[in-house]
């Protein structure tokens, strides 16, 4: 039951009733979750280890199923595994008794989330999963259900109050099963190495895809690149910094390998009457940080803030082959 006595925020007066309420829901819903890693920790946790196992030596896909809320929770499940490493799809309990069972082959592991375990809706995929054994893994919070009992395997949740204050509208609930679903997901990608780069063949839009780009598609190359060799005058170098406007200019041998950089940090620290006739070797920063095109974008975002740095040199074989600036990674919706 809501308390009588009204909380107090950190700053000023009692929190509004809206915010109350949205704490309960929080509270309640994060002892679900408590609730099945304890599960997990228990019994379950041998129930869990085989279905990764089932789902992972499976030829075919991942077949999800569900209604209702619990359908919601299984399309997204099938996305996540998909984007994974899962081969997963959704299929909807009701629609699979007028046609969409054909979509399921022999090679499949079924999925079926159903919070009470009794949707009639199931019968015609639960029967189709037995006449051609087809196994099937049941998350329900009812093993003893019509679905648990038919199930190869039955992920049984812990019962948990819903948020909801009736106790009736899917909250926690439907909370547990994505969580379940998330955990599925993640340790098969773990059990089988899936990569940042295989993430990418599957994602390559919005800012995850573009994370998961390299430095080669980012960088800077040929004449848009600040260069200059050693022993130019600090004139020189200051007029190429201006017309490429990137606050840097790289300096390089007679091999075009990186020498040095001189940034606009550089000419503050060296500023002085004389500053313009010396040469860039001395003024410039040795040895500066370097990485290879082949580099993921998210790597060299973590190198910009790890060096708190706004530009990097590219290099392969020693060349320099580019430069990226952390504005372009802005503009790009990287960064």
């Amino acid at each position: 039951m809501p308390s009588s006595k009204p909380l107090m925020t950190a700053s000023s007066g009692p929190i509004p009733d809206s915010v109350e309420s949205a704490l309960r829901t929080l509270e309640t819903e994060s002892g679900g979750i408590n609730a099945l890693a304890a599960a997990l920790r228990g019994p379950l946790g041998a129930t869990f280890a085989k279905a990764v196992d089932l789902i992972r030596n499976a030829k075919g896909r991942v077949i999800v199923t569900g209604l209702g809320k619990s359908g919601h929770m299984g399309r997204k499940i099938a996305a996540t595994l998909a984007s994974t490493g899962t081969p997963a799809f959704f299929v909807h309990a009701a629609e699979a008794g007028h046609g969409d069972l054909g979509m399921i082959t022999t090679d499949d592991v079924i999925m079926a989330l159903s919070w009470s375990g009794e949707q009639p809706e199931m019968k015609n995929l639960v029967n189709y999963s037995a006449r051609f054994a087809i196994p099937m893994i049941a998350v329900t919070s009812n093993a003893a259900s019509s679905l648990g009992q038919a199930a190869d395997l039955v992920i049984e949740l812990p019962k948990a109050r819903e948020a909801c204050p009736h106790n009736l509208a899917p909250t926690t609930s439907t909370l547990m099963q994505a969580a379940i679903g998330d955990a599925l997901a993640i340790a098969l990608l773990e059990g089988r190495g899936f990569t940042a780069l295989e993430f990418a063949h599957f994602h390559p839009g919005g800012k995850l895809g573009a994370m998961l780009k390299f430095v080669r598609d980012y960088m800077r190359t040929g004449a848009e690149i600040p260069v200059k060799p050693l022993g130019t005058k600090m004139s020189d170098a200051v007029v190429e910094m201006s017309a490429k406007g990137l606050g840097c200019v790289c300096i390089v041998n007679a091999a075009n390998e990186v020498a040095g950089i001189i940034t606009d940090g550089d000419l503050r620290r060296h500023m002085r009457p004389d500053l313009l006739t010396a040469s860039v070797d001395d003024i410039m920063t040795k040895r500066p940080k370097t990485v290879p095109p082949s580099m993921l974008a998210t790597e060299m975002i973590e190198v910009l803030n790890t060096r708190k740095i706004t530009t990097l040199v590219v290099t392969e074989a020693g060349k320099v082959v580019g430069i990226v600036h952390l504005h372009d990674l802005l503009r790009a919706g990287v960064a």
